[in-house]
């Protein structure tokens, strides 16, 4: 039974298939290997607005297959990777690994202190394109289709194994602010936030972990605009629990439907992005919503000079470290309890485009007052993904969905243990996707987003728990 009903949709939209989708699974001998390769910007050629770099950065693929089937699971330490690049990298990696390309799933950790593979296709302040962030590009496109044909050439005998935890980092950020009484970007405990963490392991036949891939909804954004290129608590949780298996293994981190999460703790970068934020605002005559846009993707040379507090950097990144330190330990302790482990599966999978009503905004407020819009001729495209391995299924978007949408998405699939991971397979045109009742929320988020209320929750809801109905 789906939640949403096709027949209550009053609107156009199409659904378009595409090609290689898996209609016969068979159950075989899973093999898996996995690999990471380095993308981190050269040091002297650092696309702006970042100045520095704290740690590395790093693309990682794991890959399946069972004699019959292949898929491939990958990610970047990225803040989003557009759908030009990944369509560029499934079809070399199909081309070379004959990976259907619907079995192929390309993740952004939607790490905010790193790099945005392309241009977001999101109303607002673009990139201004410049020869570090093309160099970037291409080493982002080399790396992923480096490390899907290197953990190709280290398959072995494998099993897999699921597993969930808990971390209570998230919050909800869709928040009445108590003093002035308007939608703002704040903690809010009393709406949802969903704090499982999701943990699949593959290890070898004789219990040599080959890979471990982590799934939790929650921002990467705890050294906004600082300056610094990092990987975020996700990259610090890959990093240690690489580590911690003596760089044997490695660990992917996606983000789960974290469209309306934040980190429960963030006063001390607060402090950072506020003086970074207001700086532009002053030396570009801007409003404020104009002014995060700007600071995040091009920077400013007069806001780029300003001191900024240096505990409140340090703060920072000490949370970052703890954040990571607490999501690895997590999933090490899931991973030991770990009982079931699957060594014949079945990998098939299928994806869609979904197309909505489309809104154009014309006005720039950032938060707190409704918007202006008028309708726009140009729909919202949306790709959405189903991909199962053994008893596992990992619905996908390339787009950050709503926290709701990802629960829904999983209490309508017939798969117990099923996954939400979002900002995968490119950059839908839609920014954010709320939930219907969340519209009515003057926050960033709705107000920013192309999507009208009564389409894409529902689309994206059936149409993953409709693509997973089909496999046997």
């Amino acid at each position: 039974m789906h939640l949403f009903q096709r027949t209550a949709l009053f609107f156009a939209f199409s659904v378009q298939f595409l090609p290689n989708v898996v209609s016969a699974a068979v159950a075989g001998p899973l093999k898996a290997g996995a690999a990471r390769v380095e993308i981190t910007p050269d040091a002297n050629a650092i696309p702006r607005p970042f100045t520095s770099i704290l740690d590395s950065l790093y693309a990682r693929a794991i890959y399946l297959e069972n004699g019959h089937d292949r898929a491939a699971l990958l990610n970047a330490d990225v803040g989003a990777i557009s759908t030009a690049i990944t369509d560029k990298v499934a079809a070399e990696i199909s081309r070379q690994l004959n990976v259907p390309v619907t079995n192929i799933l390309i993740s952004a950790t939607h790490d905010h202190s790193a790099i945005f593979g392309g241009p977001r296709p999101t109303s607002g302040a673009s990139p201004t394109p410049n020869q570090p962030a093309e160099a970037f590009e291409k080493k982002l496109v080399s790396g992923l289709i480096q490390a899907a044909v290197q953990a190709h050439d280290r398959m072995q005998p494998a099993k897999i194994g699921y597993g969930t935890g808990s971390l209570h980092l998230n919050v909800n950020r869709d928040a009445i602010d108590e003093h002035t009484r308007l939608w703002a970007q704040q903690p809010n405990l009393e709406y949802p936030s969903d704090k499982m963490l999701v943990v699949i392991k593959i290890e070898s036949l004789n219990g040599e972990l080959i890979a471990v891939y982590m799934n939790y909804a929650m921002h990467a954004n705890s050294l906004f605009l600082d300056g610094k290129v990092s990987g975020d608590f996700p990259g610090e949780a890959e990093r240690y629990i690489e580590h911690t298996y003596n760089e044997k293994t490695v660990a992917l981190w996606t983000s789960g439907a974290a469209g309306d999460q934040n980190p429960l703790y963030l006063r001390a970068n607060s402090k950072v992005a506020d003086a970074r934020i207001h700086a532009v605002m002053d030396a570009e005559h801007v409003d404020l919503g104009t002014a995060v846009m700007h600071a995040m993707f091009n920077g400013n040379p007069e806001a780029d000079k300003i001191a900024l507090d240096p505990i409140a950097i340090e703060q920072s990144i000490e949370l970052v470290k703890a954040e990571g330190l607490l999501t690895a330990e997590e999933a090490i302790r899931v991973m030991a309890n770990m009982q079931r482990m699957e060594t014949e599966v079945k990998i098939e999978g299928e994806q869609q485009d979904i197309t909505c009503p489309a809104r154009h905004r014309l006005d720039t407020g950032r938060e707190g007052a409704p918007g202006k819009y008028e309708d726009s001729p140009d729909p919202v495209h949306i790709k959405i993904g189903a991909l199962r391995i053994g008893d596992v299924v990992l619905g996908s978007a390339n787009a950050e969905l709503y926290n709701m949408i990802g629960q829904h998405v999983k209490a309508g699939s017939k798969f117990h243990d099923t996954v939400v991971v979002t900002l995968t397979n490119g950059m839908a045109n839609s920014g954010y996707v709320p939930t219907d009742d969340a519209f009515g929320r003057y926050t960033f988020q709705v107000l920013g987003t192309a999507l009208k209320p009564g389409c894409a929750e529902p689309r994206i809801v059936n149409g993953i728990d409709g693509m997973v109905e089909k496999m046997e």
